[in-house]
């Protein structure tokens, strides 16, 4: 098995290396092929570890492959962490990852730098898989910075394309706002506990505070100038992680990276809104559910900005018009649920949206590509319609992906479609939760899931159905994907479809205990479990009936009356500003942080480093000894009677300190 877990990971580096270092000389062909087998080979063994882990008996894994620092009492061992968690996440990114780099070489065919493309998605996955198998704090912070830098490489993939740049630098700067508080977070964490050893930290945890009711004891550690006792130390370093996932995980005021980073190729879109960076941080407050829990006032935290989250995203996807824009939104909100659900407890139910969600999400964003090849290149909603009889299959593919997204199911069944299972579940757990916010959770959750089945089926009914909006000489050319292209949707098809319905009882019902095996924090979990069965009626059908609302309005307003959406955004301008220019944070944020930077920029420029330090610096003593030599040079006139005068002066200046001198 150890072979078997190291394969996995070193599988991609090794395609990154052979594509990167000799991509050139192998060629093209040799390079996708080269990638793509290997991801197979480790998709295959990712499969047979999850079901040999978390669907067997195999209790965790610990697999060391070397020391890496020692320093006093700080021991840092590079090794690979392998329980249910980490086998499950083991199933989506290679999955994902594995189908993505088949469908790239279909959808890059044209592209003269396919090598340098394929290693940038090895190398994404590979800092992915280092990032879900550590086993130390520090371990999972080199993977979480390696997908930021895997992500900047190919959201920027298109060089020459000044959006695509400045998408690229927007996600690695806002990345690094998050990544300041989880660094921070490492700190506190190894201040508090002595360690970053998972193990260390979780075994601690258990005794970590003093016992209910007990005063509170004195400070333990000094934070930002403030004096805080055990509780309050777990609450900020629990904080200061999820600043650090919100960033990843696109969550709301970190969110602005993730729509813009639709300016690189369409299956970097699919890998990271389904299956790496955005599902880092969810990743992280799940595996480090044992110190969330013991701070409550940090999980409330998590559970209002993942309702918010939810809300917002699936707001400002109403009105988008881009194809792929509309799908991340959609996966900023599902976010939203999934943060939701680790906030009120529901592990469980979080890392079951998390892997539904990855084959829906990457449906959609692959079967967005196969529309964009279809129009060359169109990405606007609003110039395409009718396709579905040009390309039926990408348009049976994304049907499927749709209903999946909104949940289409019988609630009380086993009729449903994965997202359903998933989605459901948060709702009701969200409900069912003793939280004081777990009734604001659950109403935007619902509001969200009506946004949802709306801006879904909107997408559909204007992307192929209705009359064509493309130019002639465009539709002429539409044409279906290739197969190479084709069957990686049907895989994710499947997967959209059936997920949800195999795997819920182990991932968040009947089978919860044996399943996670401890890999998560189970008594909270146990707890939201025992009354997630009992919630009213009501609620089990409100996701059904506000998915039902969102689809029926969808249909009314794109197919029955297709001029009413134009009046209404006429009639409410300032409301349909406000949503398409996403509530106009990025606005916002030009004001506070990026015209003040530039001006405080300018400011030091010219008045601190201009006009003060090289001023009376450099600049100043240079200009001095200019003014003296200036008036120096013109003694030198090169007139004999003005030397003869000088001598003179000389001379008799001479004499006279001569006779004072002699007078003492």
């Amino acid at each position: 098995m150890d072979t078997i877990i190291k394969a996995i990971v070193f599988l991609p580096l090794i395609g990154f290396l052979i594509a990167g270092l000799f991509g050139s000389s192998i060629g093209a062909k040799a390079s996708e092929y080269v990638t793509s087998g290997l991801m197979i080979i480790a998709a295959a063994l990712s499969w047979y570890v999850f079901f040999d882990v978390a669907m067997g008996h195999q209790e965790m894994i610990k697999v060391s492959v070397l020391r890496w620092i020692q320093s006093g009492t700080f021991d840092v061992e590079w090794a690979f962490r392998v329980d249910t968690l980490t086998s499950v996440m083991f199933v989506v990114v290679n999955t994902v990852s594995t189908l993505v780099h088949v469908y790239s070489i279909g959808y890059m065919h044209h592209d003269p730098h396919r090598p340098r493309f394929f290693a940038y998605l090895s190398l994404f996955t590979f800092a992915m898989l280092m990032l879900i198998t550590s086993d130390n704090l520090v371990q999972m912070f080199f993977g979480w910075e390696g997908v930021g830098l895997a992500s900047y490489l190919l959201i920027g993939f298109w060089y020459k394309k000044p959006s695509a740049n400045a998408a690229a630098m927007k996600a690695f700067i806002v990345n690094r706002v998050g990544d300041f508080g989880f660094a921070l977070g490492i700190f506190l964490v190894f201040v508090l506990f002595g360690s970053v050893n998972l193990e260390t930290i979780f075994a601690a945890a258990k005794t970590y505070l003093p016992a209910e009711g007990a005063a509170a004891g004195e400070a333990v550690v000094t934070l930002f100038g403030m004096h805080l006792d055990k509780a309050d130390a777990i609450t900020a370093a629990s904080l200061l992680l999820f600043m650090g996932a919100m960033g990843k995980s696109a969550q709301f005021l970190l969110h602005t990276w993730l729509p813009d980073a639709m300016e690189g190729p369409t299956p970097v879109s699919a890998l990271i809104h389904a299956a790496t960076m955005v599902t880092a941080g969810v990743f992280l407050v799940a595996r480090m559910s044992p110190v969330f829990e013991l701070s409550p006032d940090a999980l409330t935290v998590v559970t209002i900005i993942g309702a918010i989250t939810a809300f917002f995203a699936a707001t400002v996807g109403l009105v988008q018009n881009d194809i792929k824009r509309v799908i991340a939104y959609s996966t900023c909100s599902q976010l939203g649920y999934m943060f939701v659900a680790l906030g009120v407890g529901a592990y469980g139910a979080a890392i079951f949206h998390l892997f539904t969600h990855a084959f829906f999400k990457a449906l959609l964003f692959l079967g967005a590509g196969s529309v964009i090849h279809a129009v060359d290149g169109e990405q606007d909603m609003r110039y395409m319609g009718g396709l579905r009889k040009h390309i039926p299959v990408t348009y049976w593919m994304m049907f499927i992906g749709t209903i999946a997204l909104t949940g289409v199911g019988i609630p009380g069944t086993i009729i449903g479609t994965a997202g359903f299972f998933s989605k459901d579940a948060i709702i009701e757990s969200a409900y069912a939760a003793h939280s004081s916010v777990s009734g604001f959770a659950y109403a935007l959750l619902v509001v969200a899931a009506l946004f949802t089945s709306f801006y879904s089926w909107r997408l559909t009914f204007m992307t192929f159905h209705g009359k064509p909006r493309a130019s002639s000489d465009v539709m002429h050319h539409v044409h279906e994907s290739p197969q190479v292209m084709l069957v990686p949707l049907y895989i994710l098809g499947v997967g959209a479809l059936v997920a949800g319905f195999i795997f819920h009882d182990y991932f968040f019902g009947h089978h919860y205990a044996e399943f996670w095996k401890g890999a998560l924090f189970t008594s909270a979990e146990n707890e939201v479990l025992e009354t997630y069965h009992d919630v009213p009626k009501w609620v089990k059908w409100s996701p059904f009936c506000a998915m039902a609302l969102g689809l029926f309005t969808a249909w009314y307003m794109y197919i029955r009356r297709p001029e009413l959406p134009k009046y209404l955004a006429e009639q409410h301008r300032g409301l349909y500003q406000f949503l398409l220019n996403k509530w106009y944070f990025d606005e916002l944020y030009d004001v506070l942080f990026v015209r003040s930077a530039k001006w405080l920029g300018t400011f030091l420029w010219k008045e601190g480093d201009g006009r003060v330090i090289d001023g009376y610096g450099p600049n100043g003593i240079a200009a001095r000894v200019l003014n003296v030599t200036d008036r120096v040079v013109r003694l030198q006139t090169g007139y004999l009677y003005h030397y003869a005068f000088a001598m003179l002066i000389g001379i008799a200046a001479l004499v006279t300190w001569m006779m004072f001198r002699s007078s003492f």
